[in-house]
């Protein structure tokens, strides 16, 4: 039996499959920019920090770290209020397990940290730069230590590699670049630790943040009352800066977020190179620390291996994609073939 159809009625019908099409493309394309956005700003105010630390002169690098924390913990307070995260912090806090890791994963942020701030303020950009540069290659290394986790022939020599960089620096320098090793090794397990607790970001902040808080006050308060502390005592600029190390801290932390939920993990791999690549760019042109032969040939063994590994990365990612991507809506004599 023939029925039939009035003209342009499959095209008709196809509309709307094809209008949505769209629309979903053109979110996607949306959310990929603002994440790109988001991914860029918390990457380059991170690699803007080197400016940042030595303003807070003459405060020493636990003095800035100590206020650091206590400002950090007033303005996530306020953010957690303002958008009524409280039920989803003590839910947190009510899980033990992931508690006590949160709270070794704020042991670890603290040694970070202030590991950071003592480089920075002691000359060392360069070499903080390296730790974070060579920060993908020791989280690669602990899924393999720790998550038992098996890599691809590209990812081994990337990790070899690193490991000659390193070496090569280690003898330029006379001793191994404990700086940059301490803050790759410090922010890797943070990393690993993040991922067992596998929590919202604004709460476990929120938890890290406070089991550190008083510490943090308990130390500026006995540096104030022994009369070393500076908050206070060297103007009312240093003061503020001390102050906004709160919000400095925190902004790339929701910035990043951010770009976490709209990009997927390869395009997050490319751009934290950008606060590495801004931090040596500070301390070779801007604060003008030395930069030997053998320094640079460690530096471009470590840039080497980080092609490897991101090409790697993406190669993969997309093949895996490939083989979970739905089949595409085909338009076939004027229908959508869903």
């Amino acid at each position: 039996m023939h029925y039939k159809v009035p003209v342009g009625a499959g095209i008709a019908s196809a509309r709307p499959g094809i209008c949505g099409a769209a629309c979903k493309l053109w979110v996607v394309v949306a959310a990929d920019r603002r994440g790109i956005c988001y991914g860029a700003a918390a990457y380059l105010l991170w690699g803007a920090f080197p400016v940042y630390w030595p303003l807070l002169k003459p405060a020493g690098a636990l003095e800035i770290l100590g206020n650091r924390i206590a400002w950090s913990m007033l303005v996530i307070v306020g953010i957690v209020a303002l958008t009524r995260n409280w039920t989803a912090v003590r839910t947190l806090l009510g899980d033990r397990r992931r508690s006590g890791l949160l709270a070794a994963g704020a042991a670890i942020l603290a040694v970070n940290w202030g590991t950071y701030i003592y480089g920075v303020n002691h000359h060392h950009v360069v070499e903080t730069s390296l730790g974070y540069f060579i920060n993908p290659l020791v989280t690669v290394l602990l899924g393999v230590l720790v998550m038992r986790e098996r890599l691809r022939r590209p990812q081994w020599l990337a990790l070899g590699l690193g490991g000659v960089a390193v070496a090569v620096i280690a003898v330029d320098y006379g001793k191994p670049p404990w700086i940059a090793l301490i803050l790759a090794g410090s922010f890797g397990a943070y990393g690993l630790i993040k991922k067992w607790v596998s929590a919202p970001a604004l709460p476990s902040l929120t938890i890290e943040t406070a089991v550190l808080v008083l510490p943090a006050l308990a130390y500026v308060g006995v540096l104030e009352a022994q009369g070393g502390a500076t908050f206070g005592h060297h103007g009312a600029g240093q003061a503020v800066l001390l102050a906004g190390t709160g919000l400095v801290s925190t902004a790339p932390l929701l910035f990043f977020g951010a770009a976490a939920r709209a990009l997927p993990l390869s395009t997050l791999g490319v751009l934290q190179y950008l606060a590495p690549t801004l931090q040596f760019l500070f301390g070779v042109l801007v604060f003008h620390e030395p930069l030997p032969v053998a320094g640079l040939v460690g530096f471009a063994l470590v840039w080497i291996a980080l092609v490897i590994f991101t090409a790697d990365s993406i190669r993969h990612a997309r093949r895996r994609a490939g083989r979970t991507r739905e089949r595409p809506p085909v338009v076939v004599a004027g229908a959508v073939a869903d």
